[in-house]
């Protein structure tokens, strides 16, 4: 039994809650044991997670619960350890994660409203929790499992006020078996603590120093009187492209902080351990010409591949003045290793391989990436022009996030930012010409009032020689596996222009290592068919983490896919990562 009354109780004796945040969903679950180890011999009893909902429901009514997906099997870890644990498992996550953990398909409907109580949306919800909720209730307390608290929403306080949509989320959960306490989490800053409250939930915040001024702050604000708790203990923070470093935490600060916390209340670490962002899953920022980056190492208490680091150290001696450290053995062996150079096996254009990868969908005007049923990565839109017209001009109403022109298979302009309604001027361009338009959706805002403001790809026309042209053939490139196993290496090469480019290596013995991409430019990179994320030369990160158990004893096959036409003729797999200094 986990009781909330003036302080947190489990079988009726005080409990302090001492957690670390720690995504399933963002580390390959063949290291979770090892992260859930430290995790404990840190000195934590609890450990906290999301549920990212596009992580599971990437299309409406299709559920995925395997492999990284595998949220139980994550529980049971837990539990096995003996850790209690923390599940947030609301329709909206933030965590710089793509679109706050919303899936992109709630977008096709144009009148959609996200996070209040508009009816299509609360539906969807319901259905996703009508098939989530049921597989987290045998692991309650109270039915012999370890979770003791469920969240309601997530900084909702920042987002609205629409108090009967977060009473929706209570009930549903309490009708669907939740059983345990709920809490709500927001930052307590002004009238955002008291608008992301609801009743028969205990309110917690979030923040990141002066723990005596925000508890302080918070618990005269507290619609339900109990225990204080920091939700998020923001011990780093996370990267964005195009930032001139990596960023970092004062840790002097975290450690008078959490010595704070361990007097005055309950803490869960964010992060504990950050992970990675693989495949297309990173956020954006409101208001930031960049996304982020695909490390979330977030200076975190253990680093991205998880490696044990000075804050892990401190913390642990901090959390030792005040409860017994276990020191329980750590069973998983974990290597770095640099497998050095590897060169460039084949290479293909994009055009060259384009008919190959996927059959393009007809339209009279252009679709979204929502309309046309996909989620994240590139859509492409061919223009075929009239026998009689020549190109003068382009300009894109409504593209997002960056594009990307090209006419007969030739580079012209790139759009991003500020100027993606800009007028480009097309030169050397026959009559009768092809003219492709290749967009990006380089990560959905995770955080803000503009979550509904994020469908990707061109949503409204190209305008041509100052008028709208209708008639496109539109490419779907989500790059999902079975796309990338379809390129056809043997199609052709066009210098200067997107391209796919394999490298094969041997390997005798899996190790974890980092994908050095020097003398690329931008793109994504794929480990025997798996999506690693996206790099991008700017930086800070300069290197992606590749974990062992992506790889395989024998021959493996990396495949960058380099749209800015800037290309190496080889790749470096380092023994150390680099996130920028």
């Amino acid at each position: 039994m986990f009781e909330i009354k003036d302080k947190f109780y489990l079988n009726g004796e005080p409990f302090q809650i001492v957690s670390g945040a720690f995504h399933y969903f963002r580390t390959v679950p063949e290291y979770w044991r090892d992260r859930l180890e430290k995790l404990k011999n840190m000195g934590c009893n609890t450990v906290e997670t999301y549920i990212p909902w596009n992580f599971h429901e990437p299309k409406k009514g299709e559920f995925l619960w395997d492999g990284m997906r595998d949220v139980c099997h994550f529980i049971e870890l837990a539990q096995e350890l003996g850790l209690y644990i923390i599940v947030r498992p609301s329709p909206y996550i933030c965590a710089e994660w793509e679109f706050g953990g919303l899936p992109a398909w709630l977008l096709k409907e144009h009148g959609m409203r996200l996070r209040c109580s508009y009816k299509p949306y609360l539906e969807a919800v319901k259905d996703y929790y009508s098939v989530l909720i049921p597989k987290l209730v045998p692991y309650q307390i109270d039915r012999g499992g370890k979770i003791i608290l469920v969240q309601i929403e997530n900084e909702y306080g920042y987002y609205g006020d629409d108090t009967a949509y977060l009473e929706f989320l209570r009930d549903t959960m309490r009708e669907m078996g939740i059983t345990v306490p709920f809490v709500t989490s927001d930052g307590p800053w002004g009238k955002s603590f008291e608008a992301g409250q609801v009743e028969g939930a205990l309110a917690t915040g979030n923040f990141g120093s002066g723990v005596r001024e925000q508890f302080k702050s918070m618990k005269p604000r507290m619609q339900m009187q109990g225990p204080l708790m920091c939700m998020e203990f923001w011990v780093g923070w996370f990267d964005a492209w195009g930032q001139k470093e990596h960023k970092g935490s004062d840790l002097e600060q975290n450690k008078k902080d959490l010595d704070d916390l361990m007097q005055l209340g309950n803490v869960n670490f964010y992060m504990y351990q950050g992970g990675t962002n693989f495949g297309f899953m990173n956020g954006s920022n409101w208001g930031a010409p960049t996304a982020d980056v695909t490390s979330y190492d977030y200076d975190g208490i253990l680093t991205e591949d998880g490696q044990i680091t000075k804050k892990y150290l401190a913390f642990q001696e901090i959390i030792g003045r005040y409860r017994e450290l276990p020191n329980i053995p750590l069973t998983t062996e974990i290597k770095r290793k640099e497998f050095g150079r590897i060169n460039v096996n084949r290479k293909v254009d994009l055009f060259a391989t384009l008919d190959k990868l996927v059959t393009p969908q007809h339209s009279l005007y252009p679709l979204s990436m929502e309309e046309a049923d996909q989620n994240t990565g590139y859509i492409l839109y061919r223009i075929r022009m009239k026998e009689s017209e020549v190109i003068d001009e382009i300009r894109l109403e409504g593209a997002a996030d960056r594009a990307q022109g090209f006419v007969n298979g030739k580079y012209q302009f790139t759009a991003f930012g500020e100027n993606l309604g800009e007028k480009f001027d097309i030169s050397d361009a026959a009559a009768g010409a092809v003219l492709d338009i290749l967009v990006e959706n380089t990560g959905r805002v995770n955080f803000g009032t503009g979550l509904e403001d994020q469908r990707k790809g061109i949503t409204k026309s190209v305008r041509v020689n100052d008028h709208r042209h209708f008639g496109y053939d539109i490419y779907t490139l989500s790059f999902e596996e079975e796309q990338i196993v379809k390129v056809d290496f043997s199609a052709g090469y066009v210098q200067d222009v997107p391209a796919f480019y394999e490298f094969v290596f041997e390997v005798e013995e899996p190790a974890d290592t980092f994908l050095d991409f020097e003398g690329f430019g931008k793109g994504c990179a794929f480990i025997n068919g798996f999506n690693l994320g996206r790099y991008w030369e700017i930086g800070p990160q300069k290197r992606l983490y590749l974990p062992a158990p992506l790889l395989k004893k024998g021959t493996n096959t990396i495949i960058l896919f380099e749209t800015e036409g800037k290309a190496a003729d080889s790749i470096w797999l380092a023994g150390e990562p680099n996130l920028g200094e």
